[in-house]
């Protein structure tokens, strides 16, 4: 699979209300970090994530994570 473009090098940390998301896995949504179809034609599919509960989330932003959708800190070794 090719690398996903890194969208920024920093999560996109925001609150969240209770739902379904799906993050954008490729890098290049307009809508970061959020999916906005911009991987069509590409082997990558974004991400359905579903909020049970209000509260902050820390989105990854560099596509790197080993915990994606959330950060796990890998933008620091990009």
């Amino acid at each position: 699979m090719p690398n996903p473009e890194i969208a920024q090098k920093s999560p996109y940390v925001l609150e969240m209300q209770p739902g379904k998301y799906w993050w954008c896995a490729c890098g290049k949504s307009q809508k970061q970090p959020f999916c906005d179809g911009s991987h069509k034609g590409s082997e990558f599919r974004p991400v359905m994530v579903e909020l049970t509960e209000p509260g902050r989330v820390a989105w990854c932003g560099c596509k790197h994570s080993g915990k994606a959708p959330r950060c796990d800190g890998s933008h620091r070794n990009l």
